[in-house]
Parts: C-alpha cells; structure tokens; sequence
C-alpha cells in the first residue's frame, strides 16, 4: 500500500495533550499487564499517531528500565506500528531475524525485538487512532492466531476507552467555545422577579435572573454548570453579573435588585472588584447554596468586605449546604427560604415548624426573610402568618422584561410584555400538579 493512502494522523482526530483520566487511566494499565501476563512478553503498549510524522507512546506497561516511556516521540517510519499499518511487515512476528526489513530498524538491536505483536488501534468510524502492541525480547515461535484473537480483544477495549475520552474532549472544546462567547455579557439577557411585602402586597424589590441564547433548549443553570465544567464558572458568572449590575439603574427609588453569586465566585474577589464605581445602595448580593462552602470563615472575611457597600442575603435557606451556625456567622441582612419549604406549606405542619424556626433565627440576628416559590393565595396566608417578611413567585409576577419589571413595581400593568417563558421553568398550577421544579438565579 502507499504511504500517500494513509494520512496520519487521521484527519479529524485531536493531536493535544491528552485528557488526564485518559492519561492515568488504571483499565488500560490493567490491560496492558493483562496483555502482558498472557502472551509472557517484557513490553506492551498504546502509542498514537500525531503531527508532524510522529508516534507518541502514550501508555507503558513493562518492568524494564527504558528510556522511551509515556510521552516519547519518534518519526512513524522508526516504528514497528507504522509498517505494520502499511503492509511492510506482518501484524505477528514470532521471530524479528525472519523479517529482512525488521532489520533496517533500529529499534530491533536497541532493545532488542525477538517477538512482536501489533493491531492497529481503529476508531468506530474506521480511522486510525494508534496502535495497540506487545513486544518481547526474544522469539518465540509458539504464538499464534488465538494470541492474536485475544489481543485484538484487549486492543478493542483500549479503543473503546480512548474513543469515549477524544468524544469527551470534543465535547468540552465545543462546550469552552460556547461558554467563551457569552463572556463579554452582550448575549446575556436579565430579567427581574418582583419580590413583596407579605403584610402590604407592594413590591419592594427584583431579583436578577440570568438568561442566555437557545433558552428553549439550555436553561441557565445548564450554562453554569457547563461553565464549571470547563473552568470558566466564575467567569460566566461574573459576565452575568456585570450584565445584572447595568439594570439596576431601572429600579424606581426605595427598591431593590437581588443579584445571585457563588461562594467561589465571591471568594475570587471578582464581585469587590466588579462593585469599585458602582452605586450599590440599591444592591443585595445573594449568596447561592448550590455549592459546599469549604471555609466559612474565609467567605465570612469577604462578607464582611462587601457589606460596606451592600446588603447580603443568603439563598436556598432550609436546603442548602450552610447549616444555622454557618448562617449566623455569615451575619446575613436577608434569608431566602427555598421553595421547598413554600410547596403546600398551608397543608404541612412540618414545613410550617421549619419555617417558624427561620423566622424566629431572623428576629434573633436582626435579617429578614423572603419565601421563594410562592404560587398560590394559600401558600401567601401561611407565610404571612408565620411573620415571613417578604415574598417571591408565581402568585406575585414571573420573571420579567427589566422594563416590564419596573413597571410592576411602580404598579402599572399594561400586560403588553411577555414573561420569562423558558420551557424549563414554565410549571403548572398547583391545581394540576403537586411537584413544581424550582426557578433557578444567576448561579451555577
């Protein structure tokens, strides 16, 4: 066969460093011992084809001291797997000396090679990735066409975990390109969801919801935690904010804007930074539970920063990570119950127990508390009752235009915009379902 037939690496194929699971990966250690310990050869390995003409070995199973581990590089043409791929020399050769042209290489002397299995390493498609091998220091003429069979069954399993990770690195690569788009904030579209007074029914405030492109298909906390994924959580997040803090401006005097940020997030110092110049009298940071705080009095420090120039609530209260102690050291100035202790709370006297013991703690430490997920008129009495100060909702507004959201909070309602109508947080009434999935903020 020509070598012009065959292009390596295969067009395509990804030639980067590899994944680090790929890269420390224990099942194909393991089958390349097992490889070994069946056929009682020194050496068995995976390499790959990459740029430039040359074959990487990725993989190294022996206990021998060579000089050419994991990450050696060497021209296609020094190898075995690559003439073997063209045709020169067979995938078994018991004995390297009936080969002439095994002879030419200067691999055979250097370690030297007696015995030498080889199978091209195929993805489903049919491209060539690498090669799986294994190699011994001296002939031996008993292998044959089972050895072969069984080590075409480890090569298929090596092929299969090498193509699951090159999916999943094309997977993020797409994933850290869409994220790195949205960061100069200039697709990200806010949106505000009143907050009312339990005892008047006005409305004192908004929350800042974050939205992105293909709302019908990805909801935001499916972009956040794409973001993390990738390692750009906190800088999505920050994007979000940044595009939060250009509305408050709408805000009619006397109100206010909930902007949701991580616990990392906060603990980058990006938030201080994104405040410097900003006129923050109207602002409330909410700190999102959806992550586990590993140093709460690291956090608390930055706390104590940002309430010089902010209020601070803490979100998800009563499902979150931070338990009571937690909370009171964080010296909140708001408490915002999660919608799971709202569902049915008029029916629940377990839920109405919990919520009277947060509004107690509220008294106590001197904060406020707002009840998220607040549907119904039932739902709105029982807090009211329990001294729950301020509410959030279906019952109130959905998320809003920011023009529309001013509006509401200066009481005009023309109903000409339309609400937030993301599929994957359009719920039904309670009256058609008793399980509401939750309206998630800005935070992953």
């Amino acid at each position: 066969m020509a070598v012009a037939e065959i292009q390596l690496p295969a067009p395509g194929i990804p030639t980067g460093p590899l994944a680090d699971e790929l890269l420390h990966d224990e099942s194909l250690e393991r089958v390349l011992a097992a490889v070994r310990g069946h056929l009682g050869v020194e050496i068995a390995f995976v390499s790959r084809y990459v740029e430039n003409g040359q074959r990487e070995l990725t993989h190294v199973s022996t206990d021998l001291q060579l000089p050419m581990g994991a990450g050696f590089r060497e021209p296609i043409e020094d190898s075995y797997c690559w003439h073997i791929l063209e045709g020169r020399l067979p995938e078994l050769i018991q004995d390297a000396s009936d080969h002439p042209f095994a002879k030419t290489l200067a691999i055979t002397d250097f370690l030297p090679v007696g015995c030498h299995l080889n199978l091209p390493l195929r993805l489903s498609d049919g491209r060539v990735w690498g090669s799986f091998c294994a190699v011994g220091r001296q002939p031996d003429r008993s292998l044959g066409v089972r050895d072969m069979h069984v080590l075409r069954a480890f090569a298929s399993l090596a092929a299969e975990r090498i193509e699951a990770s090159i999916r999943d690195n094309i997977e993020l690569d797409e994933t850290r390109a869409r994220i790195t788009e949205m960061l100069d904030g200039h697709a990200i579209t806010i949106f505000h969801q009143p907050i009312h007074a339990l005892d008047t029914g006005e409305p004192v405030g908004v929350e800042c919801l974050a939205r992105f492109p293909n709302t019908t298909r990805r909801g935001p906390d499916a972009w956040f935690e794409d973001a993390n994924r990738v390692g750009l959580g906190v800088e999505l997040e920050m994007a979000a904010v940044r595009a939060a803090l250009e509305t408050i401006s709408h805000l009619p005097p006397g109100k206010y804007a909930a902007v949701n940020v991580s616990p990392s997030t906060i603990l980058s110092g990006a938030v201080e930074k994104a405040l410097e110049g900003v006129d923050t009298a109207k602002l409330v940071i909410e700190v999102t539970e959806q992550e586990q705080v590993t140093d709460f009095a690291v956090l608390g420090r930055h706390l104590v920063r940002l309430k010089e120039k902010v209020r601070i609530a803490i979100d998800d209260v009563g499902t979150g990570y931070s338990g009571l102690r937690h909370i009171v050291d964080l010296k909140p100035d708001i408490l915002k119950m999660d919608m799971a202790l709202t569902r049915d709370i008029h029916r629940d006297p377990a839920r109405r127990a919990l919520t009277g013991a947060l509004v107690q703690l509220s008294r106590d430490i001197g904060c406020k508390v707002v009840a998220e997920g607040i549907e119904t008129i039932e739902e709105r009495a029982a807090m009211a009752a329990l001294g729950v100060d301020f509410g959030q909702g279906y019952f109130f507004a959905r998320p809003l235009p920011v023009v529309a959201a001013q509006q509401h909070l200066l009481g005009i309602t023309d109903g000409e915009d339309e609400p937030d109508i993301a599929p994957h947080e359009i719920r039904p009434m309670p009256a058609d379902t008793d399980e509401l999935p939750p309206l998630r903020g800005m935070s992953a």
